[in-house]
């Protein structure tokens, strides 16, 4: 596996990430818990140390259930990223409710990347509207989340 260090964070993290958006999923739709287990092992096994879910991916089960696979594993040994949907976020007590309720789901006491989902310039200028980012900021004193981001989608 190749890997790429973040001078300014002081971490490495594997150049391939695995993504939580797209796992196999059983004839009724729920997540094929054996297959997608296995994929993730493999994954680790490998050397991927980035794992990217977030709260609405697979109907909000893809949370619990990475979350639940990586349990198994020392926590010290990847990174974990999720995000927050910001569409759905009118005021700090949202944010608030949501991060809470994802850190439960994650089986996780912290975020190591915590990205604001479908940003825009218009969920920009809400979020700092609504003190989101004074929030998150609050978070990250409190070693809750270790990184923030977002995901960006605009024209």
């Amino acid at each position: 596996m190749e890997f790429r260090k973040f001078e300014k964070l002081g971490i490495t993290t594997s150049l391939l990430g695995f993504g939580c958006m797209r796992f196999p999923l059983n004839k009724d739709g729920s997540i094929d818990e054996i297959r997608s287990e296995q994929m993730l092992d493999t994954a680790y096994r490998r050397g991927v140390n980035y794992f990217d879910t977030a709260y609405v991916y697979h109907g909000g089960q893809s949370e619990i259930f990475t979350g639940r696979v990586l349990d198994k594993y020392d926590r010290s040994s990847y990174y974990l990223a999720t995000k927050l949907p910001i569409w759905a976020v009118e005021s700090v007590a949202d944010a608030e409710r949501f991060f809470h309720e994802q850190l439960k789901k994650l089986h996780k006491d912290y975020i190591d990347f915590y990205l604001l989902h479908s940003f825009n310039r218009d969920t920009f200028e809400k979020m700092v509207r609504l003190g989101v980012f004074v929030y998150m900021d609050r978070l990250k004193e409190e070693g809750k989340i270790k990184y923030l981001g977002f995901s960006f989608h605009d024209d």
